[in-house]
């Protein structure tokens, strides 16, 4: 029989490998020259500028319906109402700030000695019985004792440099806890104290700058105040043509310096929102601003008023019952019973007048969103 021819095994041709591709070098990045740069950065600042108000235009006459913006907000009676209400709404919040603040004053800042006191009280005692024969009424005896003691710089005990750096950061402290307390208050949070001591000094450094900037603003009033006092000294303001350019130079100054703070005084509170650096508030507070200057100008003298007349209500009744009281007790002579009353009304003042341009600035901001 033939044999069968063998077969041989087919060797398979080998599986070619997938070609993988050399990765392509990365291109040197070529730096942006100078010039690319500034470009850049001026089409940045015009942008930015094209977004803000400008209500009036260089050379050119702006009319009453260009620049008047309207404001739906309470009047200043009502504003003022308001303002205590937001506080003493939240009394079992603000009484332990303001216990806090009043402590830490005490400790840092310090408080007027007693002997302050009495020594002002012993020189008005003198001076009204050579000029009214002993005559004057209790009322007004506790009137002056009350201006003397705020007017002579008597609520402090240290008037030194190290106490005016502390006086101005518990100044600020006190102003972002309060903001703080009121933004989540008024956003249905519950919040304490501990979280606004621990979380309300994020923007410390911001509103220290801005705080910086106010300062810087405040130099043509500083440069009025040394002008006036050597128009004094020299006899300047006798001859009348002399007194009309001092009046126009004070009223430029007064006006410069006015327009500057009526804006930044906002950028205060607006500084205080998360991630807002200070020239970001300076601008935006100043383009809320816009229109409104002089309404607000008004608020701000309310807002004085309405601080005055909390200190009389207040201090007076107080200042009255410390005369009763250490004329009949002895032993609490020595008790520096109204140091302590006067640094809880500052304390206070500066509560209220928070509360007061927040609520102001918070209605700007719901108005304008309308």
């Amino acid at each position: 029989m033939a044999k069968r021819p063998s077969k041989k095994p087919v060797k398979k041709a080998p599986a070619k490998k997938p070609e993988t591709k050399k990765p392509e070098a990365k291109k040197p990045e070529v730096k942006k020259s100078f010039k690319e740069r500034f470009a850049s950065y001026r089409a940045t600042r015009k942008a930015d500028k094209s977004q803000r108000i400008k209500l009036h235009k260089s050379f050119r006459r702006s009319y009453t319906e260009d620049y008047r913006r309207e404001l739906e907000v309470p009047g200043l009676l009502a504003h003022a109402i308001a303002t205590f209400k937001a506080i003493f709404k939240n009394w079992k919040i603000f009484l332990p700030l303001l216990l806090v603040a009043i402590t830490l004053n005490i400790i840092l800042v310090g408080m007027m000695n007693e002997s302050t006191y009495k020594q002002i009280q012993d020189v008005l005692d003198e001076a009204h019985h050579q000029l009214a024969g002993g005559e004057i009424g209790s009322v007004a005896k506790a009137s002056l004792i009350l201006i003397s003691t705020v007017t002579t710089g008597g609520l402090s005990g240290d008037s030194g440099e190290s106490s005016v750096v502390f006086g101005v950061l518990l100044f600020l402290v006190m102003w972002l806890c309060t903001i703080f307390i009121l933004r989540h208050r008024f956003a249905g949070h519950k919040v304490k104290l501990r979280d606004a001591l621990y979380n309300s000094m994020t923007p410390l450094i911001s509103t220290l700058m801005v705080f910086l900037i106010i300062l810087f603003q405040c130099i043509p009033l500083l440069i009025l105040t040394i002008v006036y006092s050597t128009a004094v000294s020299t006899d300047f303001l006798t001859m009348p043509f002399y007194a009309l350019i001092f009046f126009i130079f004070a009223a430029a100054m007064v006006l410069l310096s006015g327009y500057l703070l009526s804006s930044s005084i906002i950028a205060l509170v607006a500084v205080s929102a998360p991630g807002l650096y200070p020239m970001r508030a300076i601008r935006t507070a100043s383009d809320l601003m816009a229109g409104r200057r002089i309404r607000f100008i008004i608020r701000l003298i309310y807002l004085f008023i309405v601080m005055i007349f909390v200190w009389v209500m207040v201090g007076l009744p107080l200042v009255l019952l410390d005369f009763w009281l250490k004329s009949s007790i002895d032993w609490l002579a020595g008790f520096p019973f109204i140091p302590l009353v006067l640094l809880t009304l500052t304390c206070f003042c500066v509560i209220y007048m928070t509360t007061y341009l927040y609520l102001y600035y918070r209605w700007m901001l719901n108005y304008d969103e309308k």
